[in-house]
């Protein structure tokens, strides 16, 4: 359904995204932000998922500024590289990888109001774009790693905003997000009986319900804020 194609930020970078068109007219335009894993089958399924909704997809190469071609899987040696990964991105001078978002937002604005959703990593960069970019109708961050930080906490997002969790996330604890919804009433959170990365269905935390019901509503939120 998809294809890569080369985007460039203001900064003048070119990096590749994985873009899939839907079959009709496009509803709007939703930019999916990978996990540390790269734009790996799991993301492109998951972008294909958006474009069989109704939705132009564009999925950023997000460690493209580091290291290009990435594409992992979910052996512990794949999980030490994508969080080595990371940790470099995050570490590059602001605005970083952000620009990148950003200019995927801009080629999935041609297909209207645009939405942003990413996982892992990709759901903490979700909630960084809702707060700092430009051109966001709605933002739904899946479990946000850092986001229930202090300092991610105190950002305000300039978009409505859909946070998906899992109870048994041994990385994000539910006291962490307890603090993230008392601080930020306007979102709309939901926590599922489910385990870190359950929307992903090539790793053993996959839990097919939390899946379902956490798309379910993501296409409700997207659907009400771009159509």
């Amino acid at each position: 359904m998809g294809q890569f194609i080369d985007l460039k930020a203001a900064d003048g970078f070119t990096f590749p995204a994985y873009v899939a068109q839907p079959a009709t007219k496009p509803r709007g335009g939703v930019v999916v932000l990978q996990e540390i894993f790269g734009v790996n089958a799991h993301i492109r399924a998951v972008a294909d998922g958006y474009a069989a909704a109704g939705y132009l997809a564009v999925a950023p190469a997000t460690f493209h500024r580091v290291k290009p071609g990435v594409e992992l899987g979910y052996a512990p040696d794949d999980m030490s590289a994508g969080m080595a990964l990371k940790a470099t991105v995050e570490a590059l001078p602001a605005p970083g990888v952000l620009q990148d978002i950003q200019a995927a937002i801009t080629h999935a604005a041609q297909a209207g109001k645009v939405g942003v959703v990413g996982y892992c990593w990709g759901g903490l960069l979700t909630w960084r774009t809702a707060c700092l970019l430009k051109g966001v109708s709605a933002a739904v961050p899946y479990y946000g790693g850092g986001v229930t930080t202090e300092a991610e906490i105190a950002r305000t997002p300039k978009c409505p905003v859909l946070a998906h969790f899992g109870e048994k996330d041994h990385w994000i604890p539910l006291e962490g997000v307890a603090a993230f919804q008392k601080a930020h009433p306007e979102t709309e959170v939901h926590v599922y009986a489910a385990n870190h990365g359950f929307n992903c269905d090539h790793r053993g935390a996959w839990d097919a319900t939390a899946a379902a019901l956490a798309r379910e509503r993501t296409l409700a939120f997207f659907a009400k804020h771009l159509g």
